[in-house]
């Protein structure tokens, strides 16, 4: 069995653009998602999926200066960007993980990895609707098989459906629901706005020394030392789906 996590990644962000180009602590956000993935022990291959947009070229060059697997696919139809990376790439099993997210935390990945392979289920999130949440918004990870990607690319699908590659699977499949034992949806850890960067910002200065050895905890520590971080983006709202 192979798995496979595919990260999406595009400069034309409507709220921030170019915004996993940015910089902290000397290096790009892409860069500091993918060296967190590396991480997880439960995955065999990273692959960096963007668009073929000249804009997204960036990506390429940071991919191939990286070594990083890369695919260039559809920017609108993220779903057949990913089903057709997973192709590729020969994957059995795709944890979906997007480039918004800096603080994306390994441990939480293989822990759901482990849930996924002893369940029998079309998909494992920790994510979804706001009602199901326990982590922090930016540690959003989501399992599927390829199976279940190409049957999902056979469906009669909705414009959403293709843009936004799992809600169909949401809305069709078994899917299993992992939560943390204390509540922390209430933080939002995910890079969407130039207020979310001020306070991934403000969190690497206090946790990042150079190498990525903090987590969900030790982030969630400093929060609640330094609640004023929390005001940094407190007022900002994730865009609907639908």
């Amino acid at each position: 069995m192979k798995i496979g996590a595919i990260i999406q990644a595009r400069t034309g962000s409507t709220r921030l653009p170019s915004k996993v180009l940015m910089e902290i602590q000397d290096k790009k956000v892409l860069e500091h998602v993918v060296e967190r993935v590396k991480q997880a022990s439960s995955i065999d291959e990273i692959i960096i999926a963007t668009t073929k947009s000249v804009g997204d070229n960036a990506i390429e060059e940071i991919a191939k200066l990286n070594g990083w697997a890369l695919y260039r696919g559809s920017e609108e139809d993220v779903l057949s960007r990913y089903y057709e990376a997973a192709k590729l790439y020969q994957l059995d099993v795709i944890i979906r993980i997007t480039s918004d997210c800096p603080l994306i935390d390994p441990i939480i990945i293989d822990k759901m990895v482990e849930v996924y392979k002893t369940g029998d289920y079309d998909l494992v999130t920790n994510a979804g609707e706001e009602c199901y949440r326990t982590f922090p918004r930016g540690l959003d990870a989501e399992i599927f098989s390829f199976a279940v990607l190409e049957e999902t690319m056979k469906s009669e699908l909705q414009v959403y459906h293709r843009e936004h590659v799992t809600p169909y699977i949401y809305e069709t499949g078994k899917v299993f629901y992992y939560k943390n034992s204390e509540d922390f949806s209430e933080y939002r850890l995910t890079l969407d706005t130039l207020e979310d960067f001020h306070l991934i910002n403000s969190l690497y200065k206090e946790l990042y020394h150079g190498e990525h050895d903090f987590y969900l905890k030790d982030i969630i520590k400093v929060l609640i030392e330094k609640p004023e971080l929390c005001q940094i983006n407190k007022q900002i709202t994730q865009k609907k789906i639908k």
